[in-house]
């Protein structure tokens, strides 16, 4: 059973249209007990970090996802989520991967939000980035990103490089939305599905 917590977020109904394409169906929901026994668990996220944090918190959902240990998938700021911080209000974060999430540069040529299609920098060859390449394209949209570190899966470049895929243990996070990415998205959904 894959459970996608209730975030609240937007996405919501986006990724669970997506997996039912799939032919996966999916419980949202905010029962903790339901969450802890799910087999795969999406964290989806859409909106800021200081609403993220106070929506799991008010749902009493900050410690169950700590505590998660089977594969876990955030995306978009359910990735961003992951980190120890953000700087979106100076927020504490679940504290599941190293690093502090930061507001994206603007500069010449580079607006924020970084809206649109872009191409990955694959950092380590893992089962959830399986049958990817840098032709491959993602759909992004967002101002903060996470850092470049010891747990970045795949980067991306957009006025500095940030992190586009991450994974610590069995938390993973992808700064794209996977749901709105076509061919490339279901194919990381796939790869969500039977990663070990």
């Amino acid at each position: 059973m894959l459970a996608i917590v209730d975030s609240g977020g937007a996405n919501i109904a986006s990724v669970r249209f997506a997996l039912e394409r799939l032919g996966v169906q999916s419980e949202l929901t905010a029962d903790v007990a339901i969450i802890r026994a799910a087999d795969r668990v999406i964290l989806p996220g859409v909106g800021s970090a200081p609403e993220g944090m106070k929506r799991l918190r008010e749902r009493g959902l900050v410690d169950c996802v700590r505590g998660l240990k089977q594969p876990v998938l955030g995306i978009c700021l359910g990735m961003q989520l992951l980190f120890d911080s953000s700087a979106e209000g100076d927020t504490p974060s679940l504290g599941l991967i190293p690093g502090r999430v930061a507001l994206l540069p603007e500069s010449p040529g580079i607006t924020v939000p970084h809206m649109g299609w872009n191409n990955l920098t694959i950092c380590r060859d893992t089962p959830l980035l399986r049958g990817f390449d840098a032709a491959t394209r993602f759909y992004f949209v967002h101002s903060f990103a996470g850092p470049v570190n010891a747990y970045t899966l795949a980067s991306c470049e957009h006025g500095t490089a940030f992190a586009a895929v991450v994974q610590r243990g069995n938390f993973s996070g992808v700064q794209f939305h996977p749901e709105r990415s076509g061919t490339a998205g279901a194919h990381l959904l796939k790869n969500f599905l039977t990663v070990t």
